[in-house]
């Protein structure tokens, strides 16, 4: 699916113009995120561009922003704290709700983990929030530098390196963030949580996930991310957490916006290249994200089905739909339906029943369980009714795919 990057700019808490983008599929949104990024991050690292990319495919556009004074955003990075990213944040959410849609969902990176937190309770609309590697405790970030923080406090300000880069810290930095506490916030946020981290995590012990999760009530979850690194550098576990939240946040979103926005793009499935591998395939199906892949003995890393198992799936799936119908239609006390698929190429030469002599065939070997008080002729019945299911009957007849080469621009 195309994913649109369109660049926005608002003002941010102390005043400053914030660099923005705002990522979205086709078509109305169903739902909005806001990104919030890692400490001394900006919106266009990797975790967050793939998170963001994710989410759009799924239908919920993704506003990603540069904190005052980071990133292409403007402002003194010395004149910022703790207290000026959430009201960046909350700055951000009012624009959203101004220009398009209160976000339904907040993210947060390390310490922009720690600021949805405070953020989330003054964000009425939004009934959910994702923490990735985040602190309990926004004086946490201060180890970062601790050799400074004695010249820090002396001074007034220091020069400190973080991240290989030079910032201002300055001693209004250190109170600000000396002087919240979450635990409170957390508890009485009433949205549901969804925690990840890193076991190995060298920047934010994973204790303090614990006391994320600890401190809040449920609907919460926790994700471990197993040997991924602070700050999600490798691409696998950037898509990892990117399909991990597509997938946990629908239930969080009104069932009605799911449904009113796969009206009309119900027949419209989109594949592209997800990065993973060789071969890793993303398709968009409507409001739902599913993955294709190779097996790793030709070059894949199986991380999906096979573009002929998708095919076997449609045309089993198809079949236990059309038995249903029928069984309802006709009261007939089926209990449930199971279908086996398996396809392969088979010699021409073998079938007998074969129109095509020479070569090699796709044969789809399908074997159904019917449950259920069900008489020989009824079962017999059935299994007739089996071959006219739609896509049964697609394969028999002839097919016509039309290609075409979209516009570049």
């Amino acid at each position: 699916m195309a994913v649109t990057s369109r660049k926005i700019e608002f003002r941010g808490a102390l005043g400053e113009t914030l660099a923005a983008r705002l990522d979205s599929g086709p078509g109305v949104p169903r739902a909005y995120a806001l990104f919030a990024h890692c400490f001394t991050c900006s919106k266009d690292v990797f975790a967050a561009s793939r998170i963001s990319e994710a989410l759009a495919v799924q239908g919920i556009a993704t506003l990603r922003f540069d904190f005052t004074g980071l990133g292409a955003s403007g402002g003194e990075f010395a004149n910022t704290n703790f207290s000026s990213n959430v009201e960046d944040i909350v700055a951000a959410a009012d624009f959203l709700r101004e220009e398009h849609a209160a976000p339904a969902l907040l993210i947060g990176h390390s310490l922009g983990g720690a600021a949805v937190l405070a953020a989330a309770g003054r964000i009425a609309e939004a009934k959910a929030v994702v923490t990735i590697g985040a602190p309990s405790a926004p004086d946490h970030v201060s180890h970062l530098f601790s050799e400074d923080i004695d010249r820090i406090h002396a001074e007034g300000e220091a020069e400190v390196k973080l991240a290989g880069r030079p910032f201002t810290v300055r001693k209004q930095f250190l109170d600000d963030i000396a002087g919240h506490r979450l635990t409170d916030l957390i508890g009485s946020m009433r949205k549901a949580l969804l925690v990840f981290h890193a076991p190995r995590d060298d920047y934010v012990d994973i204790s303090n996930a614990g006391e994320i999760f600890g401190a809040a009530k449920h609907p919460k979850s926790f994700v471990s991310l197993d040997d991924a690194d602070h700050l999600l550098t490798r691409k696998d576990d950037a898509v990892y957490v990117a399909d991990v939240i597509s997938a946990w946040v629908r239930r969080y979103l009104d069932a009605e916006a799911v449904s009113d926005t796969a009206e009309g793009e119900a027949d419209v499935v989109t594949v592209s290249e997800n990065g993973i591998g060789k071969f890793g395939q993303d398709i968009a199906v409507g409001p739902h994200l599913l993955h294709a892949d190779e097996p790793a003995s030709v070059g894949g890393r199986n991380t999906g089905p096979t573009p002929y198992q998708l095919l076997s799936a449609g045309l089993g799936a198809c079949t236990t739909m059309t038995l249903r119908l029928y069984a309802e239609r006709k009261d007939i006390p089926l209990e449930r339906v199971s279908v086996e698929v398996r396809h392969n190429k088979t010699h021409a030469e073998d079938c007998e029943s074969c129109e095509t002599r020479e070569g090699r065939i796709d044969t789809f070997e399908r074997e159904i369980t019917l449950d259920g008080d069900l008489d020989t002729a009824t079962r017999q019945r059935l299994l007739e009714i089996a071959d006219k299911c739609p896509v049964h009957r697609t394969l028999h007849s002839e097919i016509q795919v039309l290609t075409t080469l979209k516009d570049a621009s």
